[in-house]
């Protein structure tokens, strides 16, 4: 019964919260933890303790520290050049959006007090009266007007102008009032809007350094690439939270330094540490797995525009040499969902079931590669700590190449400048791609042609074309057979290489409490500052 207990990990007994909060009987609880292989004396446990946390009032005070896993000299307080996790744990504790993701991946109004429509396509936002910015600057429509079209301008560099590039007009109505036109119908227009990216800063905003927001929390201090020290908004337009007085966060590159960060109690929560950790935090009074089942990956990327991913097969060849079942139960310590080189996870309604799995099959592979005539020749692939688990991947991937006569070599770079200097830029190299809420958002940001983060420079016309097509799809079950296609075009043609879908283990103090999972990325969706307390 003990060891039943053991493999009941922090992450489940959260969904037994959520259950609860959402008004599960004690007897549908007791059939999830059934499923779940729970006995019965095991499952009183930890309906106790499930009981007992939501019971638990949280607290005001106290000062967090948190260490997130990459960061450079380019981190940036401006929402619209947010590019990692670093920048948004920063802009969630600064600012705040029109909408949010809660952790049952449900849209929810912010900013906003309403977005409504009645064909997809002309979208009226009704604005929360009583918000201050930082500097006590009243929130305007005009500061919503200004924050969307900053994505358009080609000048700001936004990381979400494909998606914000369907937003044709965006005009204020009223002070309160905003009305947002889209060259085509999208139903997921409330939802994209929840995006880190989409936060609402203040009109006419030039300077960013100082993270002027209407979030929980104002920026005290900021240094790129060393840290952010933030202070609570005593002016908060929210009634609860948030409750930390202050939280520093910076990264700790190293994850074994990280981990070892967390249970000597130097930091409260240490993110995105290897699966190889879970056994030491589980076992260890001093930390514990914060465990959230996500849609992010880790992916092996080949260029088709460069060689060697130029020539027909090699990209195919990769897809077939990489073991995921090897990865999921080995590396990932079965951590993590095989996924079949697309970035939809079976937890999506939209996820193409029918799509055959691709099976590991170095023969297969060795017949490509021979084809495309790259067997004999050394094919480099970039590696870094900062892809989570990449240097892991890259080891299976070259035990797998040297049977079959493929010579691949790992070439390790260091985390600083991996995101700017070698991602999207290298032949072949591996990204880490954060868990997005919707297809269109996904296949818009990494697959469409003129996409910001097209990693393998994926190009279809019939590919963009379909994407157009189903975001203005009322019919729902055609918009998933769409989406269906489009999986499997991605699958057989683009040049990623998606192996799993990764859990997220963070490790963290047992007196860092309020932490629940959210679709958006570790971290509680990077927005843990607002929510966490320290229990005294």
């Amino acid at each position: 019964m003990s060891e039943k207990i053991t493999n009941w990990t922090s992450a489940d007994d959260l969904m037994i919260e959520n259950a609860i909060r959402r008004g599960a009987s004690r007897r549908e609880l007791l059939q999830m933890m059934m499923i779940g292989g729970i006995a019965a004396l095991a499952g009183s446990t930890i309906l106790g303790r499930a009981t007992s946390a939501i019971a638990a009032t949280p607290v005001k005070g106290g000062f967090v520290k948190a260490a997130g896993f990459t960061s450079s000299t380019a981190d940036t307080l401006d929402p619209a050049k947010a590019s990692h996790s670093t920048d948004y744990v920063r802009c969630c504790a600064f600012y705040n959006r029109l909408t949010f993701l809660d952790g049952q991946g449900e849209t929810r109004m912010e900013l906003a007090e309403s977005i409504e429509s009645g064909d997809a396509k002309v979208w009226t936002v009704k604005l929360r009266k009583g918000v201050t910015f930082h500097d006590g600057k009243s929130l305007s429509s005009a500061d919503v007007v200004f924050s969307l079209k900053r994505h358009l301008d080609p000048a700001v560099g936004s990381k979400v102008n494909a998606l914000a590039k369907q937003m044709t007009d965006i005009k204020a109505v009223d002070d309160g009032t905003v009305e947002i036109t889209l060259v085509d119908p999208n139903a997921d227009l409330p939802t994209i809007l929840a995006l880190h990216h989409f936060m609402i800063v203040a009109d006419g905003t030039t300077d960013f350094s100082k993270g002027n927001g209407t979030g929980p929390f104002v920026c005290k201090e900021f240094q790129p690439g060393v840290r952010s020290i933030a202070v609570r908004n005593e002016n908060y337009w929210k009634e609860s939270g948030p409750y930390l007085d202050s939280f520093e966060f910076f990264a700790i590159s190293d994850e074994t330094a990280r981990m070892n960060a967390v249970l000597s109690g130097d930091i409260h929560l240490g993110a995105n540490l290897n699966p190889r950790s879970l056994r030491v935090l589980e076992n260890n009074p001093a930390a514990q797995p914060f465990i959230s089942k996500l849609g992010t990956y880790t992916n092996l990327n080949v260029r088709l525009d460069m060689a060697p991913g130029d020539k027909q097969g090699v990209a195919e060849g990769f897809k077939y040499l990489i073991n995921r079942e090897l990865i999921q139960k080995s590396v990932l310590r079965g951590l993590a969902e095989i996924a079949n080189d697309h970035p939809i996870p079976a937890t999506n309604r939209y996820f193409n079931a029918e799509l055959k799995q691709r099976a590991f099959d170095p023969e297969r592979a060795r017949s490509l590669f021979q084809k495309a005539g790259v067997l004999g020749q050394e094919i480099h692939i970039t590696a870094s700590e900062t892809a989570s688990s990449s240097l892991d991947y890259g080891m299976v991937l070259q035990q797998a190449a040297s049977e079959i006569g493929l010579k691949v070599v790992i070439d390790r770079v260091p985390s600083d400048g991996y995101w700017s200097n070698h991602w999207l830029k290298d032949t072949v190299h591996f990204g880490n791609i954060n868990a997005r809420p919707t297809p269109d958002i996904l296949f818009s940001l990494l697959y469409k042609s003129d996409a910001p983060w097209n990693e393998s420079r994926y190009k279809s016309d019939k590919f963009d074309a379909l994407l157009i097509e189903a975001r203005g799809m009322l019919d729902d079950a055609k918009r998933k057979q769409t989406y269906g296609e489009m999986q499997a075009m991605v699958s057989n043609e683009a040049g990623t290489v998606i192996p799993v879908f990764m859990s997220n283990v963070d490790g963290v103090s047992p007196k860092l409490r309020g932490l629940v999972p959210n679709p958006l990325g570790g971290m509680m969706g990077y927005a843990f500052a607002e929510y966490a307390w320290l229990e005294a």
